[in-house]
């Protein structure tokens, strides 16, 4: 049995859902269909759920929602039509749209969340109309009816245990489930969505939950590439990695998977293909356990953007007792995560997700740990961009930050922070968001193209 996740540029259209039907008809193994809300059909286009996210703005404003939903409606209608369905499914859809728009909205979170997912819980119950249509056996399957049940607020929403042994009788289903993806239920019925870009969430939890032979991951490109395609020019393909090089990439900007959604199928043991829903003959990108790392120490080059740095300094830090809990104390007060705490004998500085800051919560931060640490100096600075390079082959590599950082030199790009986890798998170098791709190409030249360079 194999698990295939189809994303939004996948289901954008009725010629693309076309695509994701054929690709189910040739592989009978493929009885676990993960789907996404409609996406782009042209750069310029908007997906469906930013249509949804302005929908649910409009009706938590109290604003009129007639327009807002009459362009998510007509987005389904639009493919409903060109598949040659009848109003049947539309009439499903825009019910299903008007009674969520009448729910509580006392938690506005909660009520944006179950707006939200109706992308994918629509998208689901139109493909499987339209498979069912076309001589395919498939069916609609609801998350809280299947039991991918999640925790409750306030931490992110993550599977519980429970759910994959519930979720593992799916494997008996004699039709195709197509099931939506980005969300599930809390025990008592509340609707909770994953990060987003969370249906390849919910892929990997199916596929772990089934022991799956093989989760798919359908998306719009052919394979993982080392670097990102829009920065560097013809970069080659990855065709095997490891689900650590994976995790690495997609935590610093690979957009093709989302970073979570490789732990359920990494503990299940179950591996992972990236591939082409326009070219599925494509052999795509597998993601294993272990692989032959000797030929390429470094397996890819990512870069993000959007990091701050909380910079600490303080006389004799080293021999202060409790000064880094204190610290990371006054962060988890402000309900804010970190990345990386690099640090010296007398100061440290923790690298946050800039997206978690506010002017106020800066402010707070800074008053607090100058007057409950007595630090010397404190300062918040942004605009930070974190380059990884990635690779299993690493840690068994001599001289490999002494090329990285050659390749900084002749770019005259400054290193603003270096940090490699005990894991051995990453480097990881702050700059300046400005150098970035300046620096992502001059590296990818260091290690991929050494003949280029020397």
């Amino acid at each position: 049995m194999k698990v295939s996740k189809f994303g939004g540029t996948s289901v954008a259209s009725a010629q693309q859902i076309k695509k994701v039907a054929a690709i189910i008809k040739a592989e009978p193994a493929r009885k676990i269909i993960v789907v996404s809300a409609p996406g782009k059909r042209f750069v310029e286009d908007v997906k469906v759920t930013d249509l949804l996210i302005n929908l649910s703005a409009a009706a938590l404003r109290d604003e009129s929602t007639k327009e807002p939903l009459a362009q998510v409606v007509a987005r389904y209608s639009e493919i409903t039509d060109e598949l040659g369905l009848d109003n049947t499914i539309k009439h499903v859809i825009e019910t299903d749209l008007l009674n969520r728009l009448q729910a509580d909205k006392s938690s506005p979170p909660l009520f944006a969340d179950s707006i939200k997912a109706s992308g994918e819980d629509n998208s689901a119950k139109l493909i499987a109309a339209y498979l069912t249509s076309i001589g395919l056996p498939a069916e609609y399957v609801n998350p809280f009816d299947a039991g991918l049940f999640v925790n409750d607020l306030p931490e992110r929403a993550q599977a519980l245990p429970e759910a994959y042994e519930r979720l593992a009788t799916l494997q008996h289903k004699q039709t195709i489930t197509v099931f939506p993806g980005f969300f599930g239920y809390t025990r008592n019925g509340t609707l909770r969505t994953f990060e987003r870009g969370g249906s390849d969430i919910t892929g990997s939890i199916l596929a772990a939950a089934v022991k799956a032979e093989l989760y798919e991951n359908f998306t719009d490109v052919d394979c993982v590439f080392a670097a990102n395609p829009r920065v560097v020019n013809n970069p080659v393909e990855i065709e095997q990695m490891t689900y650590r090089e994976m995790r690495e990439l997609s935590y610093a900007g690979f957009a093709v998977l989302h970073d979570e959604a490789l732990m359920p199928v990494f503990k299940a043991a179950v591996p992972l293909c990236i591939r082409n829903t326009n070219n599925p003959s494509a052999p795509g990108t597998m993601i294993v356990a272990e692989r032959d790392h000797s030929l390429h120490p470094v397996t890819g080059i990512s870069a993000d953007s959007g990091f701050s740095t909380l910079y600490v300094s303080k006389y004799l830090m080293n021999r202060e007792i409790g000064f880094g809990r204190k610290l990371l104390q006054i962060l988890e007060d402000e309900a804010i995560s970190y990345e990386h705490i690099p640090s010296g004998i007398d100061n440290l500085s923790v690298i946050l997700r800039s997206h978690q800051l506010t002017t106020d919560k800066e402010q707070r931060i800074i008053d607090r740990v100058k007057s409950e640490l007595n630090a010397d100096d404190v300062h918040i600075r942004s605009d930070f961009s974190m380059i990884v390079l990635v690779g299993e082959g690493m840690n068994n590599q001599k001289g490999l930050t002494a090329r990285a950082a050659n390749a900084f030199a002749r770019t005259g790009v400054n290193i603003e922070m270096i940090n490699q986890g005990s894991s051995e798998v990453s480097l990881v170098f702050g700059i300046l968001k400005a150098d970035e791709q300046k620096i992502v190409n001059e590296l990818y030249k260091e290690f991929f193209e050494p003949a280029l360079v020397h």
